[in-house]
């Protein structure tokens, strides 16, 4: 009697666990597709149309490292910042709502997170360079002359297999920043790996239990290198006005 009831809950626990692996498979499967996300996109409208942003923000958008990052406005003041990050995105999918969650805003800067996902799906590092390429382009087409900063790939525990892929998609992308003085590359990955022995991955507590999505101390140490990069090219371009890159008020901080 004791062992078929251990064979049941063996087998329940089977079927539970291959109901879990048949979901995360569906869910890869769907949200590799741009249309995935469209509840998200929508949502953003609708609360555009009832709390209006002000223009000239410093817009966040990308990915889940993006839509987590919960402290954004706080760890970014005194300047005025949006958070348009959605779901598990790539970086085609941002360029597919960017008419949409980018460019009405009339950003003073933009900061974007993305390829991450796009690799963990299987694409190449040529391609999420060549979706970033893309992504400026139609930044650029549109009129807008903010200044584009590419957060890189991040050293994840969890996809730390894919690390050599996600290190090319980080060097194409760095040097078409190189080449465009519109263009910024933070590179958040070095700090994150110099933390760890060499050839091993960032230390768990940078993460949640997923060992992909940052914790609070990933995040603290994103905000200092973020920050830094943000006020450095800003100064470099002549365009570090804190008045340009907050709301207007006049109990407003200054940096």
């Amino acid at each position: 009697m004791r062992l078929r009831t251990v064979g049941i809950g063996l087998a329940v626990a089977l079927l539970i666990l291959a109901g879990l692996m048949l979901g995360a498979r569906y869910f890869m499967q769907q949200s590799a597709s741009a249309e995935f996300w469209e509840s998200e996109i929508v949502a953003f409208e609708e609360a555009d149309r009832v709390n209006p942003p002000d223009t000239g923000a410093i817009l966040f958008t990308g990915s889940s490292s993006i839509v987590f990052w919960s402290d954004l406005a706080e760890d970014m003041a005194p300047w005025y910042v949006l958070n348009r990050g959605f779901g598990g995105a790539h970086l085609d999918h941002v360029n597919t709502y960017l008419s949409r969650i980018v460019l009405p805003y009339q950003a003073s800067a933009i900061v974007l997170y993305a390829g991450d996902n796009d690799i963990g799906a299987g694409k190449s590092a040529t391609q999420v360079a060549d979706d970033f390429s893309r992504f400026v382009g139609r930044v650029r087409y549109s009129g807008s002359r903010a200044p584009i900063f590419f957060i890189a790939i991040k050293p994840s525990r969890m996809r730390f297999a894919l690390w050599d892929e996600m290190s090319a998609a980080n060097r194409l992308i760095a040097e078409q920043c190189r080449s465009d003085p519109g263009l910024f590359f933070i590179d958040i990955a070095t700090p994150m790996l110099d933390l760890s022995p060499e050839g091993e991955p960032p230390p768990s507590d940078l993460f949640l239990f997923d060992g992909l999505h940052l914790s609070k101390q990933g995040y603290a140490l994103w905000t200092e290198v973020v920050r830094e990069a943000i006020e450095g090219a800003l100064r470099e371009l002549r365009a570090y006005d804190p008045q340009t890159h907050q709301r207007s008020s006049p109990s407003s901080p200054n940096p």
